[in-house]
């Protein structure tokens, strides 16, 4: 597959993943808990091992992922003027309530700068099984949960078209949709993946991510109105699931409209295109009741030429089901970092594309 000039001479890649037509659905982070947590700018690459609350969190995370497979996105968000007070920080923090879901459940925190690791810590055993008391914190809990909180990516540390593409789109939605006296917040957040797409926002307790985003579309998305097919291209996926049954996900907002944001639902894979070893043993270990195995075995398999997803949902209707076969559908040539000094090449790699090619729709 050819690389263009302008892609080859590109230094952030999210312009060379947009040029490229680069669908980014099934990018998003499958996500059972979300750690947010205040923390001042700037942020070096440095913080990940030398900030006293995140390198003991980054810490924990990696032993529950790597473990016991229990799926943690630990994020930071920069301190506002208007939602943030001096010597308090903020901790945010949301659990998926069951296996089919539309939304996560929310516990906020304010509580004094010298308490905020003991807080964090003790979230993180409290999911690592460890006997954990939160009492202690609960006067310092917020009843925010008629709040909406979106994220917005601008570490810029991490991949420069975060800082390039984030910042500005943070700063508009910011001040068009995230004032005092609006129904949700808007934050400055650090990487959770996929800066190729930047800018790329996560919109909770829904937990929707997009990507590519650009100032027109805003309003559709905030408001969660207009056609669905012209944000089709945004969308990232849902964080309530894998790969492929993001896939299939987002073919059923295509069916049902923005009111499928609002439906308890849940997707399994049923089978996997896969070759030789994969094929042989993927049908026997799918059915394990392991987290970390199956966390390694999505993994395994993330390259799979076709899959089938079975979606089950309950809206005001009753319940119904989806039946999807995802297939290949080509590749693209992207970028999956920015170049990090100008005039310096930057490095490409072909990403598959898939396409929802049967669905039937039960009940």
């Amino acid at each position: 597959m050819e690389i263009s000039n302008d892609a080859a001479t590109c230094r952030y890649c999210s312009q060379v993943s947009k040029a490229a037509g680069e669908d980014p659905i099934g990018s998003a982070p499958p996500v059972d808990h979300w750690l947010i947590v205040e923390v001042k700018q700037p942020w070096p690459t440095s913080m990940f091992t030398e900030h006293p609350i995140i390198a003991q969190v980054i810490s924990t995370v990696e032993t529950l992922i790597f473990k016991r497979g229990v799926t943690v996105m630990p994020v930071a968000i920069a301190p506002d003027p208007d939602y943030s007070t001096p010597g308090l920080t903020r901790v945010i923090y949301y659990r998926r309530p069951a296996k089919q879901f539309a939304e996560y459940t929310k516990t906020e925190y304010v509580i004094p700068d010298s308490l905020a690791t003991q807080l964090v810590i003790a979230l993180l055993d409290r999911l690592s099984g460890k006997p954990t008391d939160l009492s202690q914190f609960a006067i310092y809990q917020q009843d925010t949960q008629h709040l909406r909180e979106m994220l917005v990516c601008t570490h810029a540390q991490i991949d420069l078209a975060c800082g390039r593409f984030g910042t500005p789109l943070y700063r508009h939605l910011r001040k068009t949709y995230g004032q005092p006296n609006q129904p949700r917040r808007v934050w400055q957040s650090t990487h959770f993946g996929g800066h190729q797409f930047a800018p790329t926002l996560i919109d909770l307790p829904t937990g929707q991510v997009w990507g590519h985003l650009e100032p027109e579309i805003l309003p559709q998305l905030v408001e969660h109105r207009g056609d669905p097919h012209q944000m089709r291209r945004f969308f990232r996926g849902w964080a309530g699931c894998n790969k492929f049954e993001q896939i299939a996900d987002r073919e059923a907002w295509m069916q049902e409209g923005w009111d499928w944001f609002t439906y308890p639902r849940t997707a399994r894979v049923t089978r996997k295109g896969l070759n030789r070893l994969k094929w042989l043993l993927y049908p026997t270990l799918r059915w394990i009741p392991n987290n970390l195995l199956q966390l390694w075995l999505e993994q395994w398999t993330s390259s799979a030429r076709w899959a089938a997803v079975k979606m089950t949902y309950t809206s005001p209707q009753g319940n119904g089901s989806y039946q999807m076969l995802i297939e290949e559908s080509g590749e693209v040539m992207s970028a999956p970092n920015s170049a990090a000094e100008k005039g310096q090449q930057i490095s490409m790699t072909s990403v598959k594309q898939y396409r929802v090619s049967r669905l039937v729709k039960e009940g």
